[in-house]
């Protein structure tokens, strides 16, 4: 393979420049070599949202590969368009990683290339604004929070659509937080998401903290972020009372910033180091764990160890959980019924990166009368990858789409999507309302937080 854009996307077709991938590389595969274990079996294909989009092998984990191993000899250069195009095209959700027989580190051989391709040719203009925003909190918190008043008025909501527009709107109107999703409990019956004013009146006392918990477990810190912190504030009030009304004692850390995971996919790992290394200062000897209710954020801390390759950083990382992890360890207690339909979906960097499948579905089990599905296609990335949708929305717009028609053509259609990630809450919840259905979206800790509170646990009723 050479240079010159021989790596040219066709949509629809397949690039004959990796059409011969059943052939390993020319060299054998060195011990630190995470692409090294790949036999080119194929596996992958069905794994990869991409390639489902496109039918192009270039577009593909394995034909990703070939580019990645000739970008590494020399075959290919970081000035070829066309590679880059690939490359940039990958959503790096790792979906790959769990069906591949041979154990290959797709992961972790993007990561290589990227930071090789960032070194060499930088990021594009766009990429690198949005990248610097996320760097700096008087930056990114004035900016979510303009967006969040911008959610209030209900303009955000009134322009939702399907052009770019429109989307991003949707996007921010999926931010808000909602009550029930659209069925059985003060809903209207044409199923569009009850207001969370109704809601409150109807079944959900006033919250006062239970003076003592039910029983102690162990102290946990709260990681903010920035968009959880901003934009989904309602999700870390719900974590945090989910969490005390099991036992745990959560605790507030000063000083915590962006995890960094945008700036580490996009190959900007110094960047990424320097976020991690103000994060870990925070949380040095906080609580005896850490933890995290984005997907994405919980991914990158718990791999602070390889990022940064010091004591401190591995010792956090140690203490990283999933707020699904530590609910799941408590039980969760139950509370009292939601008589929702529900369709779990799956966020990547949960699934895939931290290899936690069962755990939310253990927290949204023990809801009483809620009626969980995990529809076809659950495991496969919604097309939102950081901030890709912003840089590659065409694609990501087309991996979103047979995610969305699952959802339109389940019967009974579910009245609220589960999903523990920011930008999959964003991404879905968008794709929803430019396709004009009345189905809401929630964390999975907030339908457990409603079960708490219309059982009366923190008003000491329960």
């Amino acid at each position: 393979m050479s240079g010159g854009g021989t790596a040219e996307r066709r949509y629809g077709g397949t690039t004959e420049a990796v059409q011969s991938v059943a052939s390993p590389g020319k060299e054998p595969p060195t011990a630190d070599d995470p692409l090294g274990p790949c036999v080119h079996c194929g596996f992958c294909l069905q794994a990869c949202p991409t390639y489902l989009a496109t039918g192009d092998e270039a577009d593909s984990p394995r034909g990703r590969i070939v580019l990645m191993r000739a970008l590494e000899r020399g075959e290919m250069t970081s000035s070829d368009a066309a590679l880059v195009q690939h490359l940039d095209a990958c959503l790096g959700c790792r979906g790959c990683e769990p069906v591949c027989p041979s154990g290959v580190q797709y992961g972790r051989g993007l990561e290589r290339a990227r930071e090789r391709l960032h070194a060499e040719r930088g990021l594009p203009p766009l990429a690198r604004a949005v990248l610097a925003v996320f760097r700096h909190d008087r930056l990114w918190r004035p900016l979510f929070t303009a967006a969040r008043w911008l959610r209030a008025t209900g303009l955000a909501r009134a322009l939702a659509g399907g052009g770019r527009l429109g989307f991003g709107m949707g996007m921010i109107a999926a931010t808000a937080e909602r009550r029930n999703g659209g069925t059985a409990e003060g809903s209207a019956a044409s199923g569009a998401p009850a207001s969370d004013a109704s809601f409150r009146r109807s079944v959900v006392p006033p919250y006062r903290p239970p003076a003592v918990p039910p029983f102690r477990r162990s102290a946990v810190a709260l990681f903010r972020g920035c968009v959880m912190d901003t934009l989904f504030a309602h999700v870390h009030q719900a974590t945090r009372r989910t969490l005390e009304a099991n036992g745990y004692r959560v605790v507030e850390v000063a000083g915590q910033t962006c995890c960094g995971a945008l700036h580490e996919h996009a190959g900007d790992r110094e960047s990424a180091a320097e976020l991690a290394r103000r994060n870990v200062a925070a949380f040095a000897g906080a609580a005896d764990y850490v933890v995290v209710n984005s997907a994405g954020c919980g991914a990158q801390l718990k791999d602070y160890g390889h990022l940064l390759g010091d004591e401190d950083a591995e010792a956090l990382a140690a203490r990283v959980k999933d707020v699904s992890e530590l609910l799941a360890a408590a039980g969760p207690r139950p509370g009292a019924a939601l008589e929702l339909d529900v369709a779990y979906d799956a966020p990547c960097h949960l699934q895939h990166a931290q290899r936690i499948q069962d755990e939310p579905l253990a927290l949204l089990r023990a809801i009483p009368g809620l009626r969980l599905r995990v529809l076809p296609g659950s495991d496969r990335c919604c097309g939102s990858a950081g901030i890709y949708a912003v840089l590659e929305p065409e694609m990501a717009r087309a991996v979103l789409g047979a995610k969305i028609e699952t959802f339109a053509e389940a019967d009974p259609r579910p009245a609220v999507v589960a999903t523990g990630n920011p930008g999959c809450l964003m991404q879905i919840g968008a794709g929803l309302m430019a396709a004009g259905l009345p189905i809401g979206v929630a964390h999975p800790v907030e339908l457990l937080d409603w079960s708490y509170e219309k059982a009366g646990m923190y008003s000491g009723e329960g």
